[in-house]
């Protein structure tokens, strides 16, 4: 069994968008540096849905999207997000920063070598 390798100095950058806004903090995100991104389609309601005609909650299709980062990186690509999701408009959406403590995945031998990492 080979050892874990342990990746730290990373975090998790989430924005909830509107699902028209999703594309553009994908692309965004992408041209700054974030290489990965997870996407989840969820419905819910918040203040503004609340507000509707007759006061009824109104559903509504947002994507969380989650992105891992370094952390060296995050308040970049955070900046990029925030501007390509338009979240200075109330009611397009939310974002966060979480850190992660550690992760681990597989590694190419190549990447153990620039990082001086010893396999099993």
């Amino acid at each position: 069994m080979s050892e874990i390798i342990y990746l730290t100095d990373i975090a998790i950058i989430t924005c909830i968008v509107a699902k028209r806004r999703s594309e553009a903090v994908l692309l965004a995100a992408r041209e700054i540096g974030a290489r990965a991104a997870f996407v989840h389609s969820v419905q819910g309601w918040g203040i503004r849905e609340r507000l509707g005609v007759w006061g009824v909650a109104v559903e509504t299709e947002r994507d969380v999207i989650e992105f891992l980062v370094s952390s060296d990186q995050q308040d970049l690509i955070f900046e990029a997000i925030y501007q390509a999701a338009d979240l200075n408009t109330p009611g397009n959406g939310f974002m966060y920063i979480s850190p992660v403590e550690r992760a681990a995945t597989y590694v190419h031998e190549a990447a153990r070598k620039q990082l001086d990492v010893n396999p099993e």
